[in-house]
């Protein structure tokens, strides 16, 4: 079984910098379901640097010089909406890689990451979320096939990486049985 416990590269690079150069970083992408149909995205803060305004993956964050992807999963999946999990409650999806430039408040930004997904399908009440809002703006429950939908072709609402996000269904597919007994 595939647990995504790998250690990022020991590479300590300024955010600003890999933004601006597009080194290589390590990422991770976390999506919180509900039942079999459901996941919660978050709507990016308005003065964030990239894709403001935007409903992202349900956490997600950059993977700290000599962390584990999941040790990162975990500390943004609590900074971010109050979530406190244990590394058994994070389903590993896969990897995938993400290489993009895009031009924000006319300065270059570029991507060249490779992101770590995981699944959190443990119960969630909105209302009871402690949002970061520096990151935060408000968070939604959607549809996983109304997200396929909006993805191909690009609906401007979101900015969810589309290899991370089929990753995560086909995880949930795979495992619809489990995530059905869980509610």
């Amino acid at each position: 079984m595939k647990t995504g416990r790998q250690q990022a590269r020991p590479l300590n690079v300024a955010r600003h910098t890999g933004k601006e150069s597009a080194i290589e970083r390590y990422t991770f992408g976390l999506y919180v379901r509900t039942g079999t149909s459901a996941s919660c995205f978050y709507k990016r803060a308005a003065d964030k640097d990239s894709f403001p305004g935007c409903y992202d993956t349900s956490s997600s964050g950059h993977i700290h010089a000599g962390d584990e992807p999941i040790t990162s999963a975990l500390r943004e999946l609590y900074e971010e909406l109050g979530i406190t999990a244990h590394e058994s409650d994070l389903n590993f999806a896969g990897r995938f890689h993400v290489a993009y430039e895009k031009e924000f408040y006319g300065k270059m930004f570029r991507d060249n990451e490779v992101a770590f997904v995981y699944v959190y399908t443990k119960p969630v009440e909105i209302s009871k979320l402690t949002l970061q809002k520096e990151e935060v703006e408000s968070v939604k429950w959607f549809d996983m096939e109304e997200i396929q939908r909006a993805l191909e072709p690009r609906d401007s609402r979101f900015c969810v990486p589309t290899d991370g996000f089929k990753l995560a269904v086909k995880w949930c597919k795979e495992n619809i049985q489990r995530i059905a007994g869980e509610k």
